[in-house]
């Protein structure tokens, strides 16, 4: 599972790439906001199983890029 963990100024957030909202972790530091993250999937699964997590389209992988608008 691929997770996006993006910087802000006052720490960071964690979710998993292609699956809409449903779980997010987050901490002041990188490897927190990870380890919260890794927590939220776990408890989701056991709660609701694997396959609510499950997408018919998930994200083979992801990028970062800047774009001048």
């Amino acid at each position: 599972m691929k997770i996006i963990i993006e910087k802000h100024p006052d720490g960071y957030v964690a979710y998993p790439a292609g699956i809409p909202g449903v779980v997010v972790g987050q901490g002041d530091t990188f490897a927190e906001a990870l380890s919260d993250v890794q927590s939220a999937i776990k408890f989701h699964i056991e709660t609701f199983g694997r396959e609510a997590l499950e997408s018919e389209d998930p994200a083979l992988d992801a990028f970062v890029a800047e774009a001048a608008v």
